[in-house]
């Protein structure tokens, strides 16, 4: 099994896979970095910003929605990243074990 570990591990085919995938992680990782901290700024330094009701008998502001709107960001970059992970990345996983396993 060692022996197996270290043939896949040699393949550039699993290291471009791991790069790939590596740096997919880290884009979307970085997506919700940059739009977490750019939430977290407009409260530190434009906290009025977020205090601006949506109308004029709402109790909502915009603060609210852009909480949410995180939030659904989150969401939609984990989306992506399972739909990528689930369908390119596993076939491309089981392509290259087939090869050292066999069907």
């Amino acid at each position: 099994m060692e022996d197996l570990y270290q043939k896949i591990n040699q393949d550039a085919e699993f290291h471009a896979l791991q790069k790939r995938r590596s740096r997919f992680s880290w884009t979307l990782a970085g997506i919700m970095l940059a739009t977490y901290y750019a939430f977290i700024l407009v409260i530190a330094f434009k906290p009025a910003l977020f205090a601006i009701p949506l109308n004029a008998e709402s109790t909502v502001t915009s603060g609210i929605i852009a909480g949410l709107g995180v939030i659904a960001v989150s969401f939609i970059l984990t989306g992506i990243y399972v739909y990528r992970a689930n369908g390119e990345f596993d076939r491309e996983t089981a392509a290259i074990l087939k090869r050292f396993v066999g069907s």
